[in-house]
């Protein structure tokens, strides 16, 4: 059973960067200096935890352009067992409120974000050297 919750404490917070750290820096070959941004001390932080083992994390923080989802990670066991699935059903559980939604999402893992009603827009763009492309939450499908 996956739990998500609010990244509280230190601990937490180190936990959450030691999997951005397996998953971006480590298997992407994102830079340190790119994944660790200017944005982590405003950001909303959250964790996925399998029992008590954090298993998966990522953040938002409010945009000029509305509220941006970010940094979804899972460690590689833990593909494909609903980790995934349910950082993006909290996030959008605890945003329904907001006006707009949108993400950058790897070129990859767009038919999963298709899943949960965010719709492409725009063109292919790079972000440390891996295409992406933004994706807005549609909640009129909801």
């Amino acid at each position: 059973m996956i739990n998500v919750k609010y990244i509280e404490t230190e601990n937490e917070y180190n936990s959450a960067l030691s999997i951005r750290k397996e998953v971006f820096i480590e298997e992407q070959n994102v830079s340190i200096e790119e994944e660790i941004d200017e944005y982590e001390k405003i950001a909303t932080h959250i964790l996925a935890l399998d029992n008590s083992k954090a298993v998966g994390t990522a953040r938002w923080r409010y945009t000029d352009d509305g509220v941006k989802l970010e940094r979804f990670a899972v460690l590689e066991p833990y593909r494909s067992h609903g980790v995934g699935r349910a950082l993006v059903e909290f996030a959008v559980d605890e945003l329904r409120e907001e006006n707009l939604l949108y993400l950058n999402a790897q070129k990859y893992v767009i038919p999963f974000y298709r899943k949960f009603n965010f719709e492409e827009i725009g063109d292919i763009f790079y972000e440390a050297e891996i295409p992406h492309k933004k994706m807005v939450y549609n909640k009129e499908i909801v």
